[in-house]
């Protein structure tokens, strides 16, 4: 930069000269941004980018400035703009002033003091102008104490003036509503506060301190313990200190006895105990809240007051030789009170501190009492005594009115009216018995199984229902889980045990051999094979079922037996209706017999049964010697 050869000169017409040199003449920027406001910026250079040769001011003289009011030499002076005006109530908002002082009260009757002084606090609300007087409460003091002038404007004179901050310092006496207060001192903030205002503070003084106060802070006299004890010195030391217990009474072992619940108090400033009842909701007991009245335990009685009436009197030291005392009650041990016997199991964490500091005794256990649930009862039936069916007796036991046990539904809709019918001898030393024939009908819906027994003239034995229906059981099965036979266990040759007696299968019906090819997978493979095998070595019926040639004709006992079970077991049939006429359309001369060939084509012809044992039976005891079959009594089967 080239220097200016003028430079120096006075600032006057003539003087002043261009520099040739200069090519910038713009103006600094005023204005700029600062987090997206614009800002005012103020300049460090000149028109084209010369120095400032001014001084820079001071913040003091820009304030100065910013406050000072312009004057104008000619005109009329201008006005400076009024102050903002904010209210007491939001400057001083939350401001209070604190004054510590006291008064002095006279103590006419007593011997002891005769005045005493009350430490107060004055506080003062600059947004009101209001005051309060607070005197700070000492435990047992005696005095009513706390707050003894609430919050309000106070009068200073009969003028009706009120206290203001002006009138409060340091070293002064206040008079109000009767009572002299000396303020001795104040905060922090009100002696800044007062201080900025222009007022003097005077130095501050001591709190004046109460002579019987200070009297009992003096070490005590030294002096001999009396030999009884100091209860005083318990009371004062032990004050409000309480040992809690929690226990249990199990009273279970009585008739209608149970395990209650109690909290037990012992209080240290008397040796007292207390025994208190924890109830429960929807419990049934009434809500009495003590089960034993604060009171002295005695431990050991004199023997002498065995007899002492304690319902009257109450027990006094002369019938006691030890009381109960903190050291009796351990958590974990059982303690006995007027003759029950509770068992303290936990206490609160304040009395876990005095053990531990009194008696040395840590970690006191917390025993788990909680009632837990016996283990379920295996419910076993009773041992089966015989009569009729396991289940049917078993639901003796499942409730107070039995009831039938449950059916399979299913199982006798689908297999309703489906009978398997075998005919067997009873298998039996007695040579009368060799010659007995048994009809078996298993029911499918029921797996129930009825045994008939066909009438045989001159036999000897009485014929007709031999068992009625019901399950039978399988030899050397389990009396509480019995296994009853099934359709499985009869076929040709089986042997059958019922009751202690033993049958032999000899033959069956058309339909058995069908349902077992129809339901293989119920039977072995001998079974159905053993039936298979039956059925085509018969070129005839078998002759145990129908046998063509009588020597005497049936009795009318035994005929009538076998088409009463007949009209049983076959009712629902389908040919009942016109069989009668079917006959007769073939009996030319009405005599009631018609040959064996026509016989069995007319029951073809009207699905009649004949493949049924007990029809084969009827048949066989309706043929004639002759060969012609008396259709008279067979069509009394199949009607009404």
């Amino acid at each position: 930069m080239v220097s200016n050869p003028v430079h120096g000169l006075p600032f006057l017409p003539g003087t002043s000269f261009k520099d040739s040199t200069k090519t910038t003449f713009h103006r600094s920027q005023t204005l700029g941004y600062r987090n997206g406001y614009a800002v005012v910026r103020r300049p460090t250079v000149g028109i084209g980018g010369e120095r400032l040769q001014v001084n820079q001011l001071s913040q003091a003289d820009l304030d100065e400035l910013a406050n000072k009011a312009p004057m104008l030499t000619y005109g009329q002076l201008k006005q400076a703009p009024p102050a903002e005006f904010i209210p007491a109530h939001v400057a001083f908002d939350k401001k209070v002033l604190k004054f510590d002082a006291y008064f002095q009260e006279d103590v006419p009757m007593s011997t002891e003091e005769h005045y005493r002084i009350r430490q107060v606090k004055i506080y003062y609300y600059l947004e009101d102008d209001s005051m309060s007087i607070i005197e700070p409460i000492v435990e047992n003091s005696g005095i009513p104490q706390g707050k003894l002038i609430k919050r309000q404007q106070l009068a200073k004179n009969d003028r009706g003036d009120h206290y203001h901050w002006k009138d409060l310092n340091r070293g002064i006496d206040i008079t109000i509503y009767g009572k002299t207060f000396h303020i001795v001192d104040c905060d922090r903030f009100t002696q800044v506060f007062l201080e900025s205002q222009g007022i003097e503070l005077n130095p501050p003084e001591k709190m004046a301190l109460d002579p019987y106060t200070e009297l009992h802070k003096q070490p005590l006299r030294k002096y001999v313990t009396p030999s009884n004890f100091d209860q005083l010195k318990q009371f004062l030391t032990f004050d409000k200190q309480v040992l809690r217990f929690y226990a249990i009474w199990d009273d279970t072992d009585s008739m209608f006895g149970e395990c209650r619940h109690y909290i037990i108090h012992y209080y240290l400033v008397d040796d007292t105990v207390e025994i208190r009842e924890v109830h429960e909701r929807n419990d049934g007991r009434d809500p009495f809240p003590l089960l034993m009245n604060r009171q002295r335990m005695p431990k050991v009685l004199v023997e002498n007051a065995k007899n002492f009436p304690q319902c009257v009197l109450e027990i006094s030291d002369q019938e006691v030789l030890e009381w109960y005392t903190a050291k009796d009650f351990i958590v974990g041990k059982p303690l006995t009170i007027l003759g029950r016997t509770f068992f303290i199991y936990d206490c609160d964490p304040f009395t876990r501190q005095f053990y531990q500091e009194k008696f040395g005794i840590t970690n006191l256990p917390r025993i788990d009492v909680s009632k837990k649930e016996p283990p379920p009862i295996k419910q076993e039936l009773p041992p089966y005594n015989g009569f009729g069916l396991v289940e049917d007796s078993a639901q003796n036991c499942f409730a107070l009115i039995p009831k039938a046990p449950p059916k399979d539904v299913i199982k006798m809709l689908v297999n309703d009216n489906k009978v398997l019918r075998y005919l067997a001898a009873l298998e039996s030393p007695i040579p009368e018995d060799k010659d007995r024939r048994f009809i078996f009908s298993y029911f499918l819906a029921t797996d129930m199984i009825s045994i008939f027994e066909p009438p045989v003239r001159n036999s000897g034995i009485i014929g007709g229902k031999y068992l009625g229906r019901t399950k039978v059981v399988k030899p050397f099965s389990l009396v509480d889980n019995p296994s009853y036979y099934g359709p499985g266990d009869f076929f040709i040759g089986a042997v059958i045990e019922v009751f202690g007696h033993r049958f032999v299968i000899l033959d069956v019906d058309e339909y058995v051999l069908k349902y077992m090819e129809g339901n293989a997978a119920q039977y072995s493979p001998e079974a159905l094979l053993s039936v298979q095998n039956h059925f085509r070595k018969q070129e005839a019926p078998a002759p145990e079922l129908e046998n063509k040639q009588t020597e005497e004709p049936p009795s009318t006992q035994e005929l009538e037996a076998l088409i009463d079970m007949i009209q049983k077991q076959l009712k629902d049939h389908s040919c009942k209706e016109n069989i009668q006429d079917a006959f007769q359309v073939y009996d030319k001369e009405a005599s009631g017999f018609v040959d064996r060939e026509m016989f069995f084509k007319i029951c073809e012809s009207l699905n009649v049964p004949i493949d049924d044992s007990l029809v084969k039976e009827l048949i066989r005891m309706c043929s004639h010697e002759d060969g012609r079959i008396n259709y008279y009594n067979f069509v009394r089967a199949f009607s009404n």
